[in-house]
């Protein structure tokens, strides 16, 4: 039986991982009073996409990443996405340096690290592409200090490992950039909600799941949400003006029971992972980078392969993937039903048409899933030729859901970011897709609050609010060289960071 609880929050958040918090963030600096609830149907904050073990850790700003610059039919180096991936993540160590200053978030080193940003790539041909990949990215001052090099020597003091018992022969190449960094988005999302739980006002239910939603039908623009306590079985109504979702996984299923005219159409194609984890310590001593190389054709991002030094716990980890896999779940901790659920009338066109369109990531899958502990081995072996089975073990890691969207050329499009999508009205905001994700967290809630709270963002209150949390708002760092050092400086100062002076 349904009861209806005795008050309504002005804010509903659904699923508690880094995109919620970070919203969740934002709106109580923006308005002190504001009363938030947050679901989650998990009985702890972050324990799907934004856990240590389910993502790269990567603090993606496009040092490293060689699928943000890819190589154009006339030989050229597309850059736009990796400019504004760089951007992005300044963004993002801007508003976190604001929160460790105000002490809304204490201990930064537990949740980010320096650790280098290198990229590694064998053969002629992706040698010279290495090289044209990094002239290109010299023209813009977010990547100024990155290294290139072709000398072993350099390249085996940058990444010994990677290094030992390579052909001498063989035609290498790698860049490296040193003020990369590891994230544990976990601890970050936990440290928010931490906050955000001591705050007056917000409401954190976990072992809760928001089971429909829709219009009230009371004409008054509110949502309601039907909500159940997985622990004790009891259900109720709630009412809200305003509803995030930013469940994962999960978000599709919501926006498709919410009803609105902007999500017809839209799909997903679950891609999940695994990684081989080291557990020889002697080896993960010798590794101190995130080292990234060139994905296999048809892979999607999150499978860029990677040799990685993270840290997790407190404990200095190395892992090499992922390896892709597939299951119909949508979650981790999801069903497998997910998929087949998810397919509505609206959107089995679009859904059939990206299938089609994309045989070569079908293809790419099924070769992954079927891998024997052999053929991981030799994967491994291309970035680490002394490798030995017996110091790896297989840890599965998380799961995504890749977008699919209307395509007017081809009925259907398969999609590797993220993508928001809000009602006409500004009351709805959900979010789907995966890569880049946590890391520009920041920059994607940013569009979601001036896409949904217009009137206020326009306000000199919230104009000058945005400039104290992140003081290049408003301006492109791309092309402001001097602001770029400046908040940099401060990021690196309040996070604890490696700097280029340094």
């Amino acid at each position: 039986m349904s009861t209806t609880i005795q008050y309504e929050p002005d804010v509903v958040l659904i699923g508690a991982g880094i995109m919620s918090a970070t919203l969740g963030m934002f709106l109580k600096e923006l308005m002190p009073e504001v009363k938030i609830d947050i679901y989650e149907r998990l009985d702890v904050a972050a324990a799907e996409s934004s856990d240590a073990w389910n993502n790269a850790g990567t603090g993606h700003s496009a040092f490293c990443e060689l699928n943000y610059t890819p190589e154009l039919p006339n030989g050229s180096i597309e850059t736009v996405k990796a400019v504004r991936i760089a951007e992005w993540f300044e963004v993002s160590k801007q508003f976190w340096a604001y929160l460790v200053e105000k002490n809304r978030i204490t201990n930064p080193e537990d949740f980010v690290r320096s650790v280098p940003h290198m990229s590694f790539v064998w053969g002629e041909d992706n040698v010279e592409y290495l090289k044209k990949r990094f002239e290109a990215l010299q023209k813009f001052p977010l990547f100024k200090g990155m290294e290139f090099s072709t000398e072993r020597e350099t390249i085996e003091s940058w990444m010994p490992l990677v290094m030992e018992g390579r052909d001498e022969k063989q035609p290498i190449a790698a860049t490296n950039m040193k003020i990369g960094t590891d994230v544990n988005f976990g601890e970050l999302t936990r440290d928010m909600f931490a906050w955000l739980g001591e705050q007056e006002g917000v409401n954190l239910y976990f072992g809760h799941e928001v089971s429909s939603m829709r219009r009230s039908g009371l004409g008054n623009g509110k949502w309601k949400l039907k909500i159940k306590n997985l622990e004790t079985g009891k259900k109720f109504r709630q009412y809200t003006p305003f509803v995030f979702i930013g469940a994962g996984g999960g978000s599709l299923h919501l926006l498709e029971k919410a009803g609105i005219p902007e999500g017809n159409g839209f799909g997903g194609f679950p891609v999940s992972g695994q990684w081989l984890k080291c557990v020889n310590e002697e080896v993960i001593k010798k590794h101190q980078a995130k080292v990234y190389g060139k994905a296999s054709v048809g892979a999607p991002p999150m499978s860029v392969p990677h040799i990685d030094t993270r840290m997790i716990n407190g404990k200095r980890e190395l892992l090499f993937g992922p390896y892709a896999g597939f299951s119909t779940k949508f979650l981790k901790n999801g069903s497998y039903f997910d998929l087949p659920t998810s397919i509505k009338a609206n959107n089995i066109g679009p859904m059939l048409a990206a299938g089609y369109h994309n045989m070569s990531l079908t293809k790419y899958l099924i070769e992954q899933v079927t891998q024997s502990k052999a053929d991981r081995l030799e994967a491994l072996k291309e970035y680490l030729p002394d490798a030995k089975m017996e110091d790896w073990v297989l840890e599965n890691a998380g799961q995504r859901v890749q977008v699919i969207k209307k395509d007017e050329e081809k009925g259907g499009k398969l999609e590797f970011g993220t993508e928001v999508i809000n009602s006409a009205d500004g009351s709805l905001a959900v979010l789907l897709g995966a890569s880049p994700g946590a890391s520009t967290a920041v920059s994607i809630m940013l569009d979601l609050i001036q896409r949904c709270f217009p009137e206020k963002v326009a306000s000199p209150e919230w104009q000058a609010k945005f400039k104290e949390m992140i003081p290049s708002f408003g301006q492109p760092l791309n092309e402001n060289e001097e602001l770029l050092k400046e908040v940099r400086k401060h990021s690196e100062k309040m996070l604890g960071l490696v700097s280029l002076g340094d």
